[in-house]
């Protein structure tokens, strides 16, 4: 039974691709910073530890668990907080690979698999984004992915590490834990079934591409045996602006929310879509969830999980959920 290592593994797209892997009949390692109660529900089977990649005591798990790949999915993710705190970014995204390849390299990790991020183009030179095109990083969030991935390629160039490297689009998708960044699509799902208006950044004109998180945990666990040294876009595959994502929330849940725009984000890039064909040649993947099927599964399960918990404030409208029912 092959071993996975999932650096991250307690977090968003972590704990979807442990689930996937455990599914698949992998034996799995999970080390993260995060507390093991950010698992609920775990799979007894999955070793856990709680630690940071750059901490010494990483080389103690390696040396007891000796995975065969490792998934690493372990990261500062906040573009705003990166250009807020750089060395902080730094540490966790650079220092933290690098302390992590070193050991892969020592306890002869078969593959690592890398979560990069569409940040590292900056700007596109055209639109869709085509994995050749060139990297031009508009924040330290993005830099710091870039970085990352050349000590990757530098440490195959040097010590033979086979890798695959994952540049994620937008990542969406239900979760319990959350940070306060959670991504555009998740801040208009919990305002707009609390009643609040929507915050947009810019004009809203601005375009992104998204990709349901079960879809970005089904390409880390193809990326196990599919793909060598290769960097692959996991996107899915269309441009859409913030005001059509309003406008296909409206449609899904019955609920007519009030608009609030803000100046643009330092660091936002106005148009981002990739281009995913690559990915369906070297790993056989393709994106499963449409977005409109994306959003109402997202629309059902958090309006579950707030009436469970009961997290709707009193007095604030109650959405119809139009089309939203059990599956």
């Amino acid at each position: 039974m092959m071993k996975v290592l999932v650096t991250g593994g307690a977090g968003f797209i972590g704990s979807h691709t442990v689930k996937l892997l455990r599914e698949q009949g992998y034996q799995v390692v999970v080390v993260d910073r995060l507390a093991e109660a950010a698992m609920p529900g775990r799979d007894e089977s999955v070793s856990f530890y709680q630690l940071d990649l750059v901490s010494e005591q990483l080389e103690g798990v390696f040396e007891t668990e000796r995975p065969d790949c490792v998934i690493h999915l372990a990261a500062q993710i906040s573009v705003q907080r990166s250009l807020k705190d750089p060395c902080q970014d730094a540490e966790n995204n650079i220092m933290g690979t690098i302390h992590l390849l070193m050991q892969c390299v020592r306890f002869g990790v078969k593959k690592l698999v890398f979560a990069s991020s569409a940040a590292v183009y900056g700007t596109p030179e055209s639109i869709p984004i085509q994995e050749t095109d060139n990297t031009d990083p508009q924040s330290f969030y993005g830099v710091s992915k870039l970085v990352a991935e050349r000590y990757i390629h530098s440490f195959a160039v040097q010590y033979g590490l086979d890798y695959v490297i994952l540049r994620y689009a937008n990542v969406y998708g239900f979760k319990t834990t959350r940070s306060g960044e959670d991504g555009v699509i998740t801040a208009f799902v919990e305002r707009i079934l609390s009643g609040q208006p929507l915050e947009i950044f810019g004009s809203g004109e601005q375009t992104r591409d998204f990709v349901h998180v079960q879809d970005v945990a089904h390409a880390n666990v193809l990326a196990i045996r599919n793909g060598s040294r290769d960097i692959i876009n996991i996107s899915g595959g269309g441009g859409i602006s913030l005001l059509e994502i309003v406008g296909l929330l409206r449609e899904l849940s019955g609920v007519e929310p009030a608009l609030h725009f803000l100046p643009p984000q330092s660091g936002d890039i106005d148009h981002s879509v990739m281009c995913n064909r690559k990915a369906a040649e070297q790993l056989n993947w393709m994106p499963y969830y449409t977005l409109r099927d994306g959003l109402h599964t997202l629309l059902r399960h958090e309006a579950q999980y707030k009436t469970g918990l009961h997290l709707q404030p009193p007095g604030t409208c109650q959405p119809k959920l139009t089309g939203i029912s059990s599956m």
